[in-house]
């Protein structure tokens, strides 16, 4: 790894990416020069993290916006990047991450990120591009959120840059389906543990207008069958994320 005057440390959270974890990796050799792992796995991401020389820490999973505090806070270099395990960074990327950290009036940059679903490239449905922020100066730098939806928020000012990295987000339905039980899991635990209620009524009623938001506004139907897809998945999220808390509201009353 290369080793300049502002170093940079890139750090995600893991549980059972020893498929993905590799090429992540991979992508991000020039433009950092630590990497930490916080791991929940019980396959070998891990043991491919070290390969790379990672530092790995074991910790449980008690929802992403405490697991990835804690990753954050193993950081020791200035500028942190936070990466998902099944995202990766273009080498122009890696290159302008290098380069846009030496700027002394800038704490944080917002990335572009290019979605892929079922092995293809989004162009619509809300997929096309995306502006996170993901390059923070780390100690003034946290995330914010529940136990899932979670945001990495900078004290200071911010910017973007232009060049974009890739989200291989589901490369199958099976894939897709077992994130979307553990995502609908805990969006339901948040909302129950922040007093929210929905009525079955307005379930009824969000949920076509999340497939026409997705289908039709945003253009979904340009992108094929996948375009289709999504939007049918989106709108069954809302509904099953919705039914999830509807059932945990019901035992409280019992």
């Amino acid at each position: 790894m290369k080793h300049m005057t502002t170093q940079i440390t890139l750090f995600i959270i893991a549980r059972n990416e020893a498929d993905k974890i590799a090429k992540c990796l991979a992508s991000a050799k020039d433009a950092v020069d630590e990497i930490v792992l916080v791991d929940d796995s019980t396959d070998d991401t891990a043991a491919i993290a070290k390969q790379f020389g990672a530092r790995v820490y074991t910790h449980p999973f008690e929802g992403f916006t405490a697991q990835k505090n804690f990753a954050l806070s193993q950081v020791k270099t200035p500028w942190a990047l936070s990466l998902d395990a099944d995202e990766v960074l273009t080498p122009e990327l890696a290159q302008e991450i290098r380069q846009a950290v030496q700027n002394p009036s800038v704490d944080g940059f917002e990335l572009t990120r290019v979605n892929c679903f079922l092995g293809k490239r989004m162009q619509h449905g809300g997929l096309k591009k995306e502006h996170i922020l993901r390059l923070v100066r780390t100690e003034k730098s946290r995330y914010e959120g529940g136990l899932v939806h979670e945001k990495l928020c900078v004290q200071g000012p911010t910017s973007r840059l232009k060049n974009v990295f890739m989200h291989y987000s589901y490369n199958d339905i099976e894939t897709y389906f077992e994130k979307f039980n553990k995502y609908t899991t805990l969006a339901a635990q948040t909302m129950h543990q922040n007093g929210k209620k929905r009525s079955f009524l307005a379930v009824l009623f969000i949920i076509p207008l999340e497939f026409l938001r997705r289908y039709v506004l945003k253009l979904g139907f340009l992108d094929g069958v996948r375009g289709f897809i999504w939007a049918s998945f989106s709108a069954f999220y809302i509904f099953v994320k919705y039914m999830k808390l509807w059932l945990l509201n019901t035992r409280d009353n019992k």
